[in-house]
């Protein structure tokens, strides 16, 4: 089953690169052409951010990957999957602020501060998320509290993208030589986390594949 769950994380790895350029270019045109678009492949913080979803959705599978390969599942997996849960709702959290400071500011302030306070509230979302689910998983059911992670985080991701996408409108309208790079960050994140929330039903469904292909295997794991 854990190779099941590779399987599912490099699919939705590959599903972000495939997303890239579209994307790109659905935020940035008429300015920007498939050439410039493309050059994303080539900036390094674009492959940090993919490998960190790639291992952030690896580690929400640990859980599901004990259960259907009817392992104990200890503290281990679910605080794995609980911290990639809470990196993901302080990336929401993030996306949403950097949206509404460019629709608010016009990108007129000075430095980086917005981005240390975008960091800033990563962390703090991501400390109370752990500390909720922390609780949460003492009186519920290790699938129950991957379900309800999921559940949150989609929902989560409908609301940041329900900021994100009117004030990238707005920003596309401005007087800018492109659209802003701000919502366009939210608008990734918000993506991002709708797609990552899905890990655990596809995998599901490849898991309860595998066992209909196999009967005589899972007959003797149990």
């Amino acid at each position: 089953m854990k190779h099941w769950a590779w399987v599912v994380a490099a699919l939705y790895a590959a599903i972000l690169i495939c997303l890239t350029v579209p994307a790109v270019l659905l935020a940035f045109a008429p300015t920007t052409t498939v050439k410039a678009a493309a050059q994303a492949f080539a900036w390094a913080p674009y492959w940090i951010w993919l490998a960190l979803m790639f291992v952030s959705q690896f580690a929400l599978l640990a859980v599901p990957v004990r259960i259907a390969s009817l392992r104990p599942v200890t503290s281990g997996p679910v605080w794995r999957t609980i911290l990639a849960g809470g990196l993901m709702a302080g990336g929401l959290v993030a996306g949403a602020f950097l949206s509404v400071y460019e629709l608010l500011t016009r990108l007129s302030g000075d430095g980086n501060w917005p981005f240390w306070s975008a960091l800033a509230l990563l962390m703090i979302t991501w400390f109370a998320w752990v500390l909720a689910f922390h609780r949460l998983s003492r009186r519920a059911e290790p699938a129950d509290l991957v379900s309800r992670q999921c559940r949150s985080l989609f929902k989560g991701s409908v609301l940041e993208l329900l900021i994100a996408v009117p004030t990238h409108i707005v920003a596309r309208h401005r007087d800018y030589c492109c659209a802003g790079f701000l919502t366009f960050i939210g608008l990734t994140m918000g993506a991002s986390v709708m797609l990552f929330a899905f890990g655990p039903a596809v995998f599901v469904l490849f898991a309860e594949r595998w066992k209909r292909l196999h009967p005589k295997i899972n007959t003797v794991n149990v």
